[in-house]
């Protein structure tokens, strides 16, 4: 029997993604809208399955600019930190030379230049100090330049800080907008719970490989059935539930093999491969934007972290996933 909130979901997709997955007409107000099939909502998760992928990629791949950002920032504070002691140092023996040669308020002495805040002012100014002794010189000239290497360092840092601030923000958007598509994903398949277009897979929890593999891609996939009947979560690598590329890159790196985060990256990490050159091991890729990825496990199947709802699971290559495979990676 179904629900009133089901058909309040189902009406809502019917005339809003439905709209354009299926060729729903417009109508006037007032018009009943007529219940959508299994095929059009089928239809339509097929869309979002493949929206939502690429915002999952979307996201990964600004966190990891946000975190190389932050990275950045981090290491720009530890250098000023390190030219602060150097200019802090340098100053010290300027006043301390300033002093001894010079007492009063001439506004021409060495005394006044620790004073100046303008790396140009300082420089003007210690043209004009040939009383000093050449080592005397040489400290005001290393102070000024130090100054200068302060200031711009302490820019940089700052510029690096908002930038970062900036790559969070916009993450934390895309992670805003894959959950709004995933909660509408979820209550799809609550609605129709057998209406799975990848076909059923085995997510039955952990699990043995027993295919012909060898060498790196024995051990990736002895990692990814190790996997098997954990959550996907959008986002995440591990140890706990995984997203596609989050999968990928751990299984091989499991084997010594370091790949990118995103499935973007991982799609340039090897040698591609076509649908009757897979071997097992081999990374495989969906969709015309490359939002997904798993690995082929010989025999027409591949295993790979789905999408919100279910679990990493083995299925066949077959069907839905026929249509949608781009290509193959062999790390």
């Amino acid at each position: 029997m179904t629900s009133t909130g089901g058909r309040r979901t189902a009406r809502r997709i019917a005339t809003g993604f439905g709209v354009v997955a299926v060729g729903s007409l417009i109508v006037p107000s007032g018009v009943a809208y007529a219940e959508p099939t299994r095929e059009e909502v089928e239809a339509t998760l097929d869309d979002l399955q493949e929206e939502a992928d690429g915002i999952v990629q979307e996201y990964n791949q600004a966190q990891e600019d946000y975190d190389a950002a932050e990275e950045k920032a981090e290491d720009l504070e530890e250098r000023v930190g390190d030219e602060q002691e150097r200019y802090e140092g340098l100053r010290d023996d300027v006043a301390h030379f300033a002093s001894a040669a010079y007492q009063g308020n001439d506004l021409d002495s060495p005394a006044s230049v620790v004073n100046v805040e303008s790396p140009a002012e300082l420089l003007a100014q210690s043209a004009d100090v040939g009383y000093l002794s050449e080592n005397q010189k040489q400290k005001l000239d290393d102070f000024s330049d130090s100054s200068e290497r302060l200031f711009r360092l302490k820019d940089e840092a700052e510029t690096a800080l908002d930038e970062a601030k900036d790559k969070k923000d916009e993450s934390e958007e895309k992670k805003d907008e894959v959950e709004e598509k995933i909660e509408e994903q979820e209550e799809l398949l609550a609605e129709f719970p057998t209406a799975d277009p990848a076909g059923g897979g085995d997510d039955s929890a952990g699990g043995s490989y027993t295919g012909a593999a060898s060498g790196d891609a024995r051990a990736a996939l002895d990692f990814a059935y190790a996997q098997l009947g954990k959550p996907y979560v959008y986002g995440s690598a591990g140890p706990d539930s995984y997203d596609c590329s989050g999968l990928v890159m751990r299984s091989w790196g499991a084997a010594g093999v370091s790949l990118p985060r995103t499935t973007y990256g991982q799609a340039e990490a090897g040698n591609r491969v076509t649908r009757d050159q897979l071997q097992p091991g081999d990374i495989v890729f969906f969709f015309g934007g490359l939002g997904h990825d798993g690995l082929y496990v010989g025999n027409g199947q591949m295993i790979h972290a789905p999408r919100s709802g279910k679990n990493v699971e083995v299925v066949s290559l077959s069907g839905y996933w026929d249509g949608q495979f781009q290509f193959g990676v062999r790390p």
